[in-house]
């Protein structure tokens, strides 16, 4: 049995108030997407907050046995972080120290700021 539903309000909804910020760029949209699909996977997740939390740059062979994945896949991941630029890659002799590239990271954190939002907060 279908019930109907009934409407009780024909009129137009009320349009959103505008934007208080300025619109982000097709340029910077795209290189934000680039980052979030970076972000897009679990083990990338990981890397992150583990080189995040590191004193100092961290060797391949170092986050392998700590993530439980293969070095192939390790090395995958950092490539994909590293083109995104969410990371910074230094060569030592035949291995490889990965760091946090930070600047980036506040960048991206400022993506979401609530300067200028009418009540104080997300809805």
């Amino acid at each position: 049995m279908m019930r109907e539903l009934t409407v009780l309000d024909r009129t137009p909804a009320v349009c959103c108030s505008p934007l208080a910020a300025t619109a982000m760029s097709d340029e910077d949209a795209e290189t934000t997407a680039a980052v979030f699909k970076a972000l897009a996977d679990p083990g990338r997740v990981r890397i992150m907050n583990l080189l995040a939390n590191a004193d100092a740059p961290v060797c391949v062979c170092d986050l392998t046995p700590e993530l439980g994945l293969s070095q192939p896949t390790v090395s995958f991941h950092l490539k994909k972080l590293v083109q995104a630029g969410l990371l910074e890659r230094e060569q030592r002799g035949v291995w490889a120290f990965y760091s946090v590239n930070r600047e980036v990271l506040e960048r991206l954190g400022t993506i979401f700021e609530l300067e200028g939002a009418q009540g104080g907060g997300v809805t």
